[in-house]
């Protein structure tokens, strides 16, 4: 080779290699840490997260104005007041574990992702920071501390999935898929030509994010979308080994005031569920880990998670 070609060649692999050892790697994403909600009537919260999911109560590490509705050690739901001019809104924000918070921040900022400067410690030890998705849902990450959390009336210790409302499939896999490597899951719709919801899993874990293809073209909520449709939209799950059997619990404990289904049934995607409403609208979808049908419109492409 020429002298000359052979320096450009050289320089380029230097110049690769630098590159490479820039971006530090990515973290693990090990699942779901929380849905962070509004209220509007926090006694009323209070009784359904407490006395009706069974969910156990603790100060908020990460904002000493919200309370924490604790199902285990990692993972619960954050309930916040509701802010001036949230209007028909009652998500504040999604978040994901990983094993290494800085890490995880210093990677999407490589990346070339706005992230903030420092991550925040939590009053439990916790660490986190929150980013941006492509549609402007605020995204968080979450260390946890792991310390021991008792939840012995809990209707389930998993939440295996989080939703929210999307628009562009193809613009928020630019993040989860593309950026921070989560795997396809399952997708289906109410009609089995229409796709409506997308699952895709953490891509160190089974749990996953359920993309709610509803908001149409745009951004932002629809200027006609309702506060009772979008609690629907935006929702976490609880896994159940037998969703019937988790339901007969909240019959005999007398635990079905509020809103909810008349009864479980199955869904498109083959597993029996169950759904639940707070009092501002946010739905509790209990489900099974394990399909008993077979699924409408895809077949799943992972593992299902596991209690």
């Amino acid at each position: 080779m020429h002298p000359k070609f052979l320096s450009a060649a050289l320089l380029a692999s230097f110049t690769l290699a630098a590159a490479a050892q820039s971006t530090p790697p990515r973290p693990k994403i090990t699942g779901v840490s929380h849905l962070a909600v509004y209220t509007s009537d926090p006694a009323a919260a209070d009784h359904y997260y407490r006395e009706i999911i069974g969910a156990t109560k603790l100060s908020d590490p990460e904002n000493p104005q919200g309370i924490r509705y604790a199902f285990s050690a990692t993972q619960y739901v954050e309930v916040l007041p509701l802010p001036p001019g949230a209007g028909v809104n009652r998500f504040d924000h999604a978040a994901f574990n990983t094993d290494n918070a800085e890490g995880m921040r210093k990677y999407l900022a490589a990346k070339s992702w706005k992230a903030p400067a420092k991550v925040d410690k939590g009053t439990d030890g916790s660490r986190r920071f929150s980013v941006l998705d492509p549609e402007g849902n605020k995204i968080e990450f979450v260390q946890p501390s792991n310390k021991p959390i008792s939840a012995p009336n809990a209707i389930g210790h998993h939440i295996i999935h989080v939703g929210f409302m999307i628009h562009s499939r193809a613009a928020e896999d630019t993040f989860y898929r593309d950026l921070l490597g989560f795997r396809p899951y399952w997708f289906g719709g109410m009609a089995d030509t229409k796709l409506d919801w997308v699952s895709q899993q953490v891509p160190d874990g089974h749990d996953w994010l359920e993309y709610m293809v509803s908001g149409g073209p745009g951004t932002g909520i629809p200027a006609d979308m309702t506060q009772q449709h979008l609690g629907v939209i935006d929702h976490f799950a609880i896994g159940e080994v037998s969703v019937p059997e988790a339901y007969k619990v909240l019959e005999a404990g007398h635990r079905l005031d509020g809103h909810h289904d008349n009864a479980p049934k199955i869904g498109k995607d083959g597993k029996y569920q169950f759904n639940m409403y707070d009092p501002d609208g946010i739905r509790a979808e209990l489900m099974n880990f394990h399909a008993t049908e077979k699924p409408c419109c895809s077949p799943f492409t992972a593992d299902d998670p596991a209690e």
